[in-house]
């Protein structure tokens, strides 16, 4: 199997508690990232992911840094364990984008960590002051959904993969497009159980809170392609880079695009860094040509070793 590969980082829900605890028992760099990011914070973050409850850690402001954290420390194992992995490309879903920009260099870990964090309290104040919603809508195309979407008053939040797009919005009007989406054609609409309407319009002060904090973050060109969220396409410059992760906040997560572009760049090999395999699963959607390999926790970091060395 090729040792160029593509690393994908999840988003906001894939989070569990106790993620990387095995991680950190064996091996000491594992460790040290956590224990860097508690410093860092000066919090203890680590205590949230190990110990939970769940609904701590299932708080924006926290499961956001935590699966940050979690994301890097996969890598950082992974990296140590295949000395010649070649990493040629990075994505991320939603938050895993700004997880994908510290693998690949944008940023400092640490500067990366403060950045998410302020944006995970952002967002978490932005669904404290609206009464927002979201929905799946299972089994309808791109442009079935997005036409419910207008006529509902809602936006599009995700295109997670084929038969899997999220929308996002007021209460009435993710309501209003449940209701709509079996007589538009759509096989199931079911309402998520978030706190809020991400990657929509009632983000909209979050967003504009992030981009002073985008702004006065130190960053560079990333050692390799990081595919943005907002445009599904690599990022070209510096200013792109704050532009997409700024608006990523009330714009629509474009996984499908991003991904299919990667596969007509070439790249055959993903590895899903982060709990749950949620990534490998829309994947399975978007193109089961791929090989996708998910690590989360020491049982799937050495079957991953193994079969990169296969």
């Amino acid at each position: 199997m090729s040792k160029q590969v593509v690393v994908l980082f999840s988003g906001q829900g894939a989070q569990k508690v106790g993620m990387g605890k095995d991680l950190v028992d064996a091996y000491p760099a594992a460790k040290a990232l956590y224990e860097q990011a508690d410093a860092a914070l000066g919090r203890g973050l680590s205590e949230v992911v190990f110990e939970g409850p769940d609904e701590e850690l299932t708080r924006t402001g926290n499961c956001q840094p935590a699966l940050y954290l979690h994301g890097l420390a996969c890598l950082e194992v992974l990296k140590e364990k295949v000395a010649d992995l070649e990493i040629v490309a990075a994505a991320g879903l939603s938050l895993g984008e700004f997880t994908a920009h510290a693998a690949a260099g944008t940023f400092s870990f640490e500067d990366g960590l403060k950045v998410v964090e302020q944006r995970g309290a952002f967002m978490e104040e932005a669904c404290n002051s609206t009464e927002g919603a979201m929905a799946a809508m299972i089994g309808g195309d791109e442009a079935t959904v997005s036409a419910l979407a207008e006529e509902s008053d809602v936006d599009v939040a995700n295109f997670n993969a084929p038969g899997q797009i999220v929308v996002s919005g007021s209460v009435e009007g993710v309501d209003k497009a449940v209701a709509g989406a079996k007589p538009a054609g759509i096989r199931m609409a079911k309402k998520l159980k978030v706190a809020g309407a991400y990657h929509s319009r009632l983000m909209q002060s979050a967003q504009d809170k992030l981009a002073p904090v985008l702004a006065d973050t130190e960053i560079t060109m990333p050692d390799v392609p990081v595919y943005s969220n907002f445009k599904a396409t690599a990022v070209a410059d510096l200013a792109e880079i704050r532009e997409t992760l700024e608006k990523q906040v009330t714009g629509s997560v474009r996984w499908t695009e991003s991904i299919q572009g990667l596969i007509a760049d070439g790249h055959t090999t993903f590895i899903e860094l982060g709990p749950g395999k949620v990534l490998a699963g829309l994947m399975g959607r978007i193109d089961k040509s791929v090989t996708m390999i998910s690590v989360e926790d020491v049982a799937s970091l050495d079957a991953a070793v193994e079969a990169l060395k296969a």
